[in-house]
């Protein structure tokens, strides 16, 4: 029996609510137990019990094979599945409303930004629970809500300051939800005493909330998985699609679903991922900001294979090149869209700086169009229309390239993926690694997963290549151009440098009535550690209500 719903302004509470083993010990305001009701509830539970406790199986694969690329041995495509690679077989097909997806809008479940997004010159607006989300549990819930009134249309906003009112217009985009990734828990929900996988809770709440309002509008419930780093966790989500598609009794194929291929081991897995998740899959996707981290983590042990500073690792970098051209010719052999990756640019006041990133914009776009990619990314719907008319001008009457098969390509090999990448380690660019990080995870733990620096829109990707990047020229004793070593010392020097460039920058006002202590704490201690920590965003967490 569900106990009584707390109204919010009541203290978390230990107890409160059972269904079997599903204990919520965070507070549910009633609009929060709305979209979350003993229906949802007994679902989430379902799905804790067959999947939950796989999940740490999962996890505890990805150490094993970490463990054997650090003993000296390099990823490389798996003999057992050469099957799989070789084979004639495609994917189940792609809804019509997905058919057309030249440009893609991200961000948080924020109420403001969701009506900006899907109002956007897009085609999609991928609603995020992960990387540019600060998954504190009223903002988890919150997102739930808006999310629901989005996929029925009646969301809308009114800003206190202005009292401006936003609204959907006419024909939105189509709406996808990106869940969290494998490696998140949600504490605020345990199972068997365990705190739940967050993935779990974001895919179950988002389902449950919408899935016969988007059906029955001709969509339906479409996601986002990211991080994936093995085939085996693209068989697990097709088992939960499948055991979800039963459960309500719809039809096979009824979810769709995006992986993002932001992980070195999973680009050499792409075939068999497709395979995995056959019925439900509809595309793959350049998660590039997260590739740089996952290169740097995966090889971190690997001498001759460090990274130079961020700012140079651009696409037309080779193993970077290589990772883009496979994909579009694995996807589209397959009948599988190839997405490009993030524009994560923003435009600036200025017209000389703001025609700059412009043409930045149509460079990186064009490169991924001339690819033969089937859409792109951009964080801000300022940066829309240029993308948008760089795809048109590329895909003219086409809705999408799966024409594009790449099939004359010489065939993309292990050393090509791995490739080192030549370029300078500065101390400018050091410093501005610390800056940034450090203004992020500020943020992020204040509970802000999407922050503009610099002009550029920042997610958790850009903290995590910041710091694992710094992590490892200490590591391996690089030499920066100034001529002096990465040390721990030196970073510890540099930090409490940038620290007061970041007072002076923000003011001393809102230096400290934010958490930058806490995140400069963090940033050392996650940068001069011995080991590199998986992600910043597991230890941050603990930051959070």
């Amino acid at each position: 029996m569900l106990a009584q719903t707390p109204d919010k302004s009541s203290s978390a509470i230990e107890n409160a609510k059972h269904h079997d083993q599903l204990v919520i010990k965070g507070t549910l305001s009633s609009e929060h137990s709305a979209i979350f009701p003993v229906e949802a509830q007994t679902f989430l539970a379902e799905l804790c019990r067959h999947f939950a406790s796989r999940v740490n199986t999962l996890l505890n694969e990805r150490e094993q094979q970490q463990q054997h690329i650090d003993q000296g041995h390099l990823p490389d495509f798996l003999e057992q599945t050469i099957d799989i690679r070789e084979g004639s077989w495609k994917i189940l097909g792609i809804p019509n409303d997905l058919q057309d997806r030249r440009v893609e809008i991200t961000g948080p479940t924020d109420r403001k930004m969701v009506i900006n997004a899907l109002n956007a010159n897009v085609k999609v607006f991928m609603a995020d629970f992960e990387d540019s989300m600060s998954p504190a549990w009223d903002k988890l819930l919150d997102g739930q809500v808006n999310l629901r009134d989005a996929v029925n249309g009646t969301i809308s906003y009114r800003n206190p300051d202005n009292d401006k009112v936003y609204q959907l217009k006419e024909d939105p985009a189509v709406l996808i939800c990106r869940v969290r990734g494998l490696h998140l828990q949600e504490k605020h929900a345990l199972f068997a005493e365990q705190a739940i996988p967050g993935a779990l809770f974001d895919f179950a709440l988002y389902f449950f909330n919408n899935y016969k309002a988007l059906l029955k509008k001709g969509s339906g419930p479409y996601f986002y998985l990211p991080k994936l780093q093995a085939y085996q966790e693209a068989q697990w989500w097709s088992d939960v699609f499948h055991f979800t598609e039963d459960y309500f009794g719809l039809e096979t194929g009824t979810i769709k679903a995006t992986v993002l291929i932001e992980t070195l081991p999973a680009v050499f897995q792409m075939d068999e991922i497709l395979f995995a998740l056959k019925e439900h899959i509809v595309g793959l996707n350049c998660g590039r900001w997260d590739y740089i981290f996952s290169y740097i983590k995966t090889l971190k042990k690997h001498p001759d294979r460090v990274l130079p500073d961020r700012q140079v690792v651009t696409m037309d970098k080779p193993f970077l090149n290589a990772y883009s051209r496979l994909l579009i010719y694995t996807c589209h052999r397959r009948g599988a869209f190839a997405m490009g990756g993030m524009a994560a640019f923003i435009p600036a006041k200025d017209p000389a700086l703001n025609a700059q990133v412009l043409e930045k914009i149509r460079h990186d776009k064009m490169l991924e169009a001339m690819n033969g990619h089937d859409g792109t990314w951009v964080a801000h719907p300022g940066l829309a229309d240029t993308a948008m008319e760089v795809f048109n001008q590329v895909l003219g009457e086409r809705r999408n390239q799966l024409d594009v098969t790449r099939l004359s390509d010489a065939p993309i090999r292990a050393e090509a993926l791995l490739a080192p990448c030549d370029g300078p380690r500065s101390e400018q660019g050091m410093r501005h690694n610390i800056r940034v990080a450090l203004q992020y995870v500020e943020a992020w733990i204040s509970g802000n997963g999407c922050v503009p620096i610099y002009g550029l829109m920042e997610d958790a990707a850009t903290a995590e290549i910041s710091r694992a990047s710094i992590w490892q020229w200490i590591q391996h004793g690089k030499t920066l151009d100034n001529g002096q070593v990465v040390t721990k010392t030196l970073f510890r020097d540099y930090l409490a440098q940038e620290i007061e460039v970041v007072k002076a920058e923000v003011g001393q006002a809102r230096f400290d009535q934010g958490r930058f202590t806490e995140a400069a704490e963090l940033i050392e201690r996650l940068t001069t550690s011995d080991d590199l920590g998986n992600f910043l965003t597991i230890p941050g967490y603990d930051y959070l209500a």
